[in-house]
């Protein structure tokens, strides 16, 4: 089995927040199909970021390095693909990003090739994966933060996530959560997210506000989640931290533990490499008694790790990437009562909509 062809193409989704129809700056997706000469296609997805240029990086770059290589065969790809991507130290960024949409395909492809799950692959501690939505966006304003909760709890989901950081300063941030919790109740799982937003200072400052609401993570709590920055803060309170999302490859993870900085893995396979590096972090989290979750938006990709491996715990269903995803597959996998069960077909077990990628491509 020999790749022959890698196509690239480059799609826009509409997707909007509910309630107030305010549109979410997460509609753009670039996706890698991989073919092989005995027929096998497997295809990945990256997301949102200088989309032109993770699609040229892939297309121009990585496709012709990896022609007439055995699909199966990870790590010499990945070792023929480092000093073109990186000719010095870590790969990062939107290289990084291109690397995440082939190997993703590259999973996709082996999946289907050998008739199994890529959460199978992984190890199938899982067939189904919990979860947590993403929706307390800053858009919203108190009352409809209540309201959207309301609606999903009707939903039966159980577990929820707000975003913090915004302008609306430290205090409006705590007065917001409080009055979330308070409003929804003790039994629902409420977590926080600031997407890399606040400066030391200020998580520090918010942090005692939140700690007797009972908040089960704080998510990406500082610029650039500094390794140091994220030791210092989790000294300073009983918030569990997590980080992941955006640069979250195995080296990202290795300062985390050794500046003590982190409680809660979350890679997001679209990002740090593929799902051949979120393996490893997954691997550094079982080394380290942490657990494996997700965030970013990574939806179908996602999924799969945290069902894969043994130390798995949440996923993310985020109600943007949600409509997105409803737009590109046509068997997205549906929640029940917070949680999502692995398709059975194999690979990443979804079907492109061929008929909307049609009308959604980006043209150069």
């Amino acid at each position: 089995m020999k790749i022959k062809d890698v196509r690239v193409s480059i799609h826009r989704f509409e997707n909007s927040i509910p309630l107030i129809s305010k549109r979410l700056e997460d509609d753009y997706r670039i996706i890698c199909e991989i073919e092989t000469d005995d027929g096998h296609t497997g295809f990945g997805m990256a997301s949102r970021f200088l989309w032109h240029g993770v699609a040229a990086i892939a297309e121009k770059h990585i496709a012709p390095a990896i022609i007439d290589m055995d699909p199966r065969d990870l790590e010499k790809i990945h070792a023929r693909l480092q000093p073109i991507l990186s000719e010095r130290g870590s790969m990062t960024g939107i290289n990084l990003t291109a690397l995440s949409c082939v190997d993703l395909a590259l999973w996709d492809l082996i999946g289907k090739a050998s008739g199994r799950t890529v959460a199978e692959m992984l190890g199938g501690a899982k067939d189904y994966a919990d979860i947590y939505v993403t929706y307390g966006f800053a858009a919203f304003d108190g009352d409809q933060l209540i309201e959207m909760g309301r609606k999903l709890i009707d939903k039966g989901h159980s577990r929820l996530k707000m975003l913090v950081g915004s302008k609306l300063g430290v205090l409006e941030d705590a007065r917001r959560v409080r009055a979330v919790r308070e409003a929804l109740g003790a039994g629902i799982v409420l977590a926080v997210d600031a997407n890399e937003s606040m400066s030391l200072e200020d998580a520090m400052r918010l942090c005692p506000h939140l700690e007797e609401l009972n908040i089960a993570w704080f998510e990406d709590p500082l610029r650039r989640v500094d390794a140091r920055d994220m030791g210092m803060l989790r000294k300073r309170t009983t918030i569990p931290l997590s980080a992941g999302q955006m640069d979250g490859h195995a080296l990202r993870f290795r300062e985390w533990v050794e500046h003590d900085g982190i409680d809660i893995f979350m890679p997001n396979s679209m990002y740090n490499g593929g799902m051949t590096e979120t393996r490893r972090v997954a691997h550094l989290a079982q080394i380290y008694n942490k657990p494996l979750s997700d965030a970013g938006g990574g939806g179908i990709w996602c999924l799969h790790h945290v069902a894969g491996f043994r130390n798995g715990t949440l996923a993310e269903v985020h109600l943007g990437s949600e409509q997105v995803e409803a737009q590109m597959f046509l068997d997205a996998p549906p929640q029940k009562n917070g949680r999502i069960d692995i398709p059975r077909a194999p690979g990443f077990g979804v079907t492109l909509n061929r008929e909307n990628l049609k009308d959604a491509l980006v043209k150069a």
